[in-house]
């Protein structure tokens, strides 16, 4: 019941948010960089809007940037103040060590090179492990302006270079779009909802 839910409103959120512009990119990129995340929304919402040449693609990848700093800063404050309890909570212990160890090893990268990373590769632990770890503040916010400031400029470019081909996709496969859409989010509601079910 509570993944239906969540597809629905993640239907009826998008079509919201693609008539805010840009600023319903802020608005997604804080609830897709928080311990629920929307897989792939970003980036489909980021291309739709740039394809439509109301405004220069550049100003679409920052609104994305800003969203996604926002909201990864929100999930880095909580986990910072909640410690490794937090993240162990949100992953087993297992996971939790092998993003610890990776966190160790690479730093900055930890943050920067995920955030570029288009999905489903999961961002939101290492954000977690950044607030858990007690990880600096500027460098945190510097790796992931970095990382996700050139993820969203790639996505809106080429949704702004190949515009009439993008929008003709959009037309003539709404329905699937949507469905994939709400295919994504029932997935995310599952797999929350099973991640909760494990920490009760």
């Amino acid at each position: 019941m509570l993944p239906h839910i969540h597809g629905l409103l993640a239907v009826s959120n998008w079509v919201r948010l693609r008539r805010l512009g840009g600023w319903g990119l802020v608005l997604l990129g804080v609830a897709d960089n928080s311990v629920v995340p929307l897989t792939g929304s970003m980036d489909v919402l980021t291309i739709w809007l740039a394809a439509r040449h109301r405004e220069p693609w550049i100003y679409y990848a920052l609104m994305a940037t800003i969203g996604a700093v926002l909201g990864g800063y929100i999930t880095y404050s909580l986990a910072r103040r909640g410690g490794k309890h937090a993240m162990e909570r949100r992953l087993s212990k297992r996971k939790a060590a092998k993003v610890y160890k990776r966190f160790e090893r690479w730093g900055f990268g930890a943050i920067a090179i995920p955030a570029v990373l288009p999905p489903p590769f999961p961002f939101v632990p290492f954000l977690l492990a950044a607030g858990a770890m007690q990880y600096s503040r500027a460098k945190f916010l510097g790796a992931l302006v970095l990382g996700r400031g050139v993820r969203y400029s790639v996505a809106a470019y080429f949704g702004a270079l190949y515009g009439r081909q993008i929008l003709r996709f959009f037309a003539k496969y709404d329905k699937l779009a949507l469905g994939v859409l709400i295919g994504l989010a029932v997935v995310g509601g599952i797999l929350t909802l099973i991640q909760y079910l494990r920490s009760k």
